[in-house]
């Protein structure tokens, strides 16, 4: 365990800024485990700074006066990857003009940090498995196996251990880089870290543009701690530096403050996990018709057993359709017959005697005689279809007003509510008239 006066030193040559305890102690592992050749796994959200690890690390070991390589795997396109990597020959693919040496060729000695390393190929993998077991590598379009001497650093923004269960990556590779654990703590995490981050941006920005440093209010202070910066260190970043740009007053109230920190987004469900935003504006849109079917299918089924239960008892009792009432209300007018009225004249015992359908004949209660008789079965499918549909939009309907009226008709937030994009949000307001 490193001392306080050590993991100072360590702040101030690097750059840290910071009194967290999870910081500290990511700080204590990453000094530690330096003066080996372990490999090692740091995690931690986007933009948590998890690269100034990945030097402290490198600085620290007997490699420092080696290379130092950092390399996002997800910039790299999946094709070129392997070329960039381990190398290539002299006409091994198109394009390849003349023999290249690759990272690991180039960094013998040194340290390689291989950022975001949840996506690389799966072929990729495999290659780099054997580099961390045996230090060999073929380059591509070569048989002849080459060595090479290279600490691997491994960051990721993701849980691997839940891409290996999907098998987007190897277990056997996990475990070979998650040798030795750094957790680097989101900014959220770090208490009054967020307000010694906001004073040092704003002081080297006002260096920079050569403007007094903003400083905040105490209720803006508070607004600062209770954000919860999902960009992190580099979100604090950009905001301080916007700010020191446009603001005049350079006294910050809480009211200047929330109108540069993005609105948080609502607490609904929503649809997450789809890069491709056409493609998640119809898997909302989708999310929200099948909730609506599945409500109606409920009340269908309840109302199946009601009529079922009338027509075993041979009569539509009144105490029945009192009590399921609520069944009724959004029915068109076949089945608005079920609901007991003065001027409705209720079918008697004897007038179901005779009736003896079936078990598979398919009934209905005839709104003009008061009767039940037996009718196609496509007919039925043809007059639910279109009842179903028509309610789909009723619902959908009344969804969106509500949602335009909880959100005094801000059209963006409505639709942040309803799970759908503003575009769809528009196109259904004027298919519905409600924009008149």
């Amino acid at each position: 365990m490193l001392k306080e006066s050590e993991i100072q030193s360590i702040k101030q040559r690097f750059g840290i800024i910071g009194n967290s305890p999870l910081l500290n102690q990511a700080i204590n592992v990453a000094a530690q485990v330096a003066s080996t050749d372990m490999s090692v796994l740091i995690t931690g959200e986007s933009g948590s700074g998890k690269e100034s690890f990945s030097k402290i690390i490198h600085s620290l070991s007997a490699r420092k006066h080696g290379q130092f390589i950092a390399i996002n795997c997800g910039a790299i396109p999946e094709g070129t990857i392997d070329s960039e990597l381990f190398g290539h020959e002299k006409g091994s693919f198109t394009g390849a003009h003349e023999a290249r040496k690759g990272y690991f060729e180039v960094t013998d000695g040194g340290t390689i940090f291989l950022d975001e390393i949840g996506e690389m190929p799966l072929g990729t993998q495999a290659r780099l498995l054997r580099v961390l077991e045996n230090g060999e590598f073929i380059k591509v379009g070569s048989s002849k196996v080459q060595k090479t001497n290279v600490r691997v650093i491994a960051a990721t923004n993701v849980k691997l251990i839940e891409a290996v269960q999907n098998k987007k990556f190897r277990e056997d590779l996990y475990y070979r880089l998650n040798t030795v654990p750094i957790y680097v703590p989101a900014l959220r995490e770090r208490g009054n870290d967020i307000e010694l981050l906001f004073r040092k941006f704003a002081y080297d920005f006002g260096e920079k543009y050569r403007v007094d440093p903003v400083k905040l209010m105490d209720e803006a202070k508070l607004i600062l701690n209770k954000y919860r910066f999902p960009g992190n260190i580099r979100q604090l970043r950009n905001l301080v530096e916007q700010i020191s740009v446009l603001e005049i007053d350079r006294l910050l109230s809480a009211e200047t403050l929330s109108n540069y920190i993005p609105r948080e987004s609502s607490n609904l469900p929503a649809v997450i996990g789809n890069k491709d935003s056409k493609d998640t504006e119809n898997f909302s849109e989708r999310d929200l018709l099948y909730k609506i079917l599945f409500d109606m299918k409920n009340d269908m089924n309840d109302l199946k057993k009601l009529v079922l239960k009338m027509i075993e008892n041979g009569e539509a009792s009144e105490d029945i359709l009192n009590q399921h009432q609520s069944l009724f209300q959004n029915l068109e007018s076949p089945s608005e017959a079920l609901i007991p009225t003065t001027e409705t004249n209720h079918p008697t015992h004897t007038q179901h005697e005779s009736i003896e359908p079936a078990e598979t004949t398919p009934l209905i209660i005839d709104s003009a005689t008061d009767s039940i008789s037996a009718i196609d079965i496509h007919d039925i499918s043809d007059v639910t279809e279109e009842e179903e549909s028509l309610s789909i939009e009723q619902k959908e309907k009344e969804l969106i007003i509500k949602a335009l009226k909880k959100n005094r008709n801000k059209r963006k937030y409505a639709a942040k509510d309803l799970g759908i994009s503003e575009r769809t949000l528009y196109r259904k307001i004027k298919y519905y008239g409600l924009d008149e």
